[in-house]
C-alpha cells in the first residue's frame, strides 16, 4: 500500500493540484464566506471588512450636540398649506368611444417604482389610441429574480373598477387572441411586437406606428416599455389621468395594506413610549423635545445596495478590497461603461455624485435636529457592507426598525423573499410617516417625492452637492457643518417644485396634476 507523502515531499506540479482543489472545495466546506460576493466573485475579503468611521470629527460632534426645542418642533411640524391641491377630477372626462379599437399588451421590466411609472404610461396610450388594456405583465426582476404579478401587487378590481370611465381594461385576453403571450414574443419576429418604442415617444409617435398594428390584428404587445411616453406635448387630461392612476388607482392588495398599517400602528405606539437612550435628564427643556417627536417617526430610504455604490465609481472607505471588488463588479455587469469610474473620489463628490453612507445620512439627519430618540423605520432592500455598515448609523440612531424588527415570521410570511412586495411595504409605511427621506436620488425617491408632494406632506431631500462638498472636507468641526447642512435644507423638506420641460411628472406632479388653491 502507497504510503501518505508529506507535503513537503510534493513536487511542485502536485502542490499545485492539491492548491486546486483546496480553492474548489473552500465554498463547500464554508459556504458563508462566499455568500455576499454575489454574481461576480470579487476580492475574497471585501465584502465584510467593516470600514471604520470616516469622519470621526464630526461622529463626535452628533453625539454631543445639543437639541433646540424650536428646531424639534418646526422639524415635526406638518408642513404648511401651499396653496395646492389636487385635481385629477378636474377636467371633464370624455365619453368612452362605444367600441374600443382593439387591444394593447405591455411588458414591464424593472423594480416596483420602475413599473408602477409603466403601468401609469400605459393606461394613458390606450386611452390616446382609444384600445383595451391588458393588465400589464411585469417581468421577472433580474437582479432580485422575483416574478410577483400584477396581481400579486395591486388591487386589480379597484384598478379596473376606478378607471373604468376613462379607460377599458381587461384581466385577461379573450380566447382568440390566447396566443399573443410573452412566450410567444420570445419565439420570434412577430408582427404584433413593437420593439422599436424610442424613450419618451410622442403621443403622435403611437397613433402612427401602433395604432396601424392594433387596427390590422386587433392586438399589439409593446416591450420594452420602461419609459416610453413622453412628459410634455399631451394634452392636460393625459396628463391629469396619469396622476390618476398612479395617487388614486393603484392600490396595494389587502394583505400588503394591513400588514403595512402593523407596522405603523407599532411605530406610533411603542412598548415604552418614554424609553431613550442614555438617561433622562427631567427637566421641562428635554420633556418639550421629547414630547414634540411623540407619537411619530421617520422613514430612511437606506439606498446603498452593491449595484449603486460600484456605479457611482466613488470610495466608501473600505480600502483596496473595497475598491478592487467594486472595479472587478463594475466590469462584469457594466463592462466599462461606467463613466464615474474616470473621475476621482473627490471629484464625484463635488459634484454631489456619490451616494450617502450610512454613517453620512446619520450625520445629516443629527444637523437637521433629529434627536437619539427618534424613531426611523429603514426601508431598505439591502444594504452593501450589511449591519457592519450600519453600526454607525445605528450608534446615532439607536431606535431604529424594519419589518423584520416589528412583526413576526408569520406576518412576514405573505412577503418574505419577494423583493416587490417588501418595496411595496417599504412604500405603504413610507406614505404614512410624518418624514420620509432617502438616502440618494432614485426610482423610489422619486415616486415617494412626488406622492408625498401631491399630498402636501414632509420629505426631505439631501442637498447632494452641499453634502458631498462638506464632507470632503475632514477639518471640518460640528457647528460649521451643521449650519451649512440647515441653511442648505431650508427649503428642501416638501416644499412643493414645479415640473420644468422633460422632467417627470412621476417627480414633480405639478402645475400638471395640480392646481392653485383659489
Amino acid at each position: 500500500m502507497k504510503q501518505f507523502q508529506p507535503l513537503q515531499n510534493l513536487n511542485q506540479s502536485q502542490r499545485t493540484a492539491l492548491a486546486g482543489v483546496f480553492v474548489l472545495l473552500l465554498p463547500i466546506f464554508s459556504p458563508n464566506l462566499f455568500s455576499p460576493l454575489g454574481r461576480t466573485f470579487p476580492s475574497l475579503f471585501s465584502e465584510w471588512n467593516a470600514p471604520r468611521p470616516r469622519h470621526l470629527r464630526l461622529l463626535h460632534g452628533a453625539l454631543d450636540r445639543q437639541i433646540s426645542i424650536r428646531q424639534q418642533v418646526e422639524l415635526w411640524s406638518p408642513l404648511a398649506d401651499q396653496g395646492w391641491k389636487p385635481c385629477t377630477e378636474s377636467y371633464r372626462v370624455s365619453p368612452l368611444p362605444e367600441k374600443s379599437q382593439g387591444f394593447l399588451q405591455v411588458f414591464l421590466d424593472g423594480g416596483l417604482n420602475q413599473q408602477r411609472m409603466g403601468i401609469c404610461d400605459a393606461v394613458a396610450v390606450a386611452k390616446i389610441l382609444n384600445v383595451t388594456l391588458v393588465i400589464p405583465r411585469l417581468e421577472v426582476n433580474p437582479v432580485w429574480q422575483d416574478s410577483s404579478s400584477f396581481a400579486d401587487i395591486f388591487d386589480v378590481d379597484h384598478f379596473i373598477a376606478f378607471l373604468k370611465d376613462e379607460v377599458r381594461i381587461v384581466r385577461e385576453l379573450p380566447t382568440q387572441y390566447s396566443w399573443s403571450t410573452r412566450d410567444y414574443y420570445a419565439t420570434g419576429i412577430r408582427a404584433t411586437r413593437i420593439k422599436t418604442a424610442p424613450v419618451h415617444a410622442s403621443a403622435e409617435w403611437y397613433v402612427e406606428n401602433v395604432l396601424p398594428v392594433i387596427q390590422s390584428y386587433g392586438i399589439a404587445a409593446v416591450a420594452p416599455f420602461s419609459h416610453r411616453l413622453a412628459f410634455d406635448n399631451l394634452p392636460e387630461s393625459i396628463q391629469r389621468l396619469r396622476c390618476k392612476v398612479n395617487f388614486e388607482a393603484l392600490n396595494f392588495v389587502p394583505h400588503i395594506r394591513e400588514l403595512g398599517d402593523a407596522l405603523v400602528h407599532r411605530l406610533r405606539n411603542p412598548p415604552s413610549s418614554s424609553q431613550t437612550s442614555g438617561t433622562m435628564d427631567p427637566t421641562d427643556r428635554i420633556n418639550t423635545i421629547v414630547k414634540a417627536g411623540a407619537g411619530k417617526f421617520a422613514v430612511l430610504h437606506l439606498r446603498f445596495d452593491k449595484d449603486m455604490a460600484a456605479h457611482s465609481g466613488c470610495d466608501f472607505g473600505g480600502g483596496k478590497a473595497e475598491k478592487l471588488a467594486l472595479a472587478k463588479y463594475r466590469e462584469v455587469i457594466w463592462q466599462g461603461r461606467v463613466l464615474n469610474s474616470q473621475f476621482t473620489d473627490e471629484e464625484l463628490r463635488n459634484k454631489g455624485r456619490c451616494p450617502l453612507t450610512p454613517e453620512e445620512i446619520g450625520l445629516l439627519l443629527s444637523a437637521l435636529g433629529f434627536s437619539n430618540n427618534t424613531r426611523i423605520y429603514l426601508a431598505s432592500h439591502q444594504v452593501y457592507g450589511g449591519e457592519a455598515r450600519i453600526s454607525t448609523l445605528r450608534k446615532l440612531f439607536p431606535v431604529m426598525e424594519n419589518k423584520k424588527s416589528l412583526a413576526s415570521a408569520e406576518e412576514l410570511a405573505g412577503v418574505e423573499g419577494r423583493a416587490s412586495l417588501m418595496a411595496a411595504v417599504d412604500y405603504y409605511v413610507s406614505m404614512k410617516s410624518d418624514i420620509f427621506i432617502s438616502a440618494s436620488p432614485g426610482n423610489m425617491h422619486n415616486a415617494l417625492l412626488a406622492h408625498r408632494a401631491y399630498l402636501n406632506l414632509k420629505t426631505i431631500n439631501p442637498n447632494m452637492i452641499l453634502l458631498g462638498q462638506v464632507l470632503v472636507n475632514k477639518s471640518l468641526e460640528w457647528s460649521e457643518f451643521e449650519g451649512r447642512v440647515l441653511n442648505g435644507h431650508k427649503n428642501r423638506q416638501g416644499q412643493l417644485r414645479l415640473r420644468k420641460q422633460k422632467q417627470s411628472i412621476y417627480t414633480y406632479p405639478a402645475p400638471d396634476c395640480m392646481c392653485k388653491v383659489a
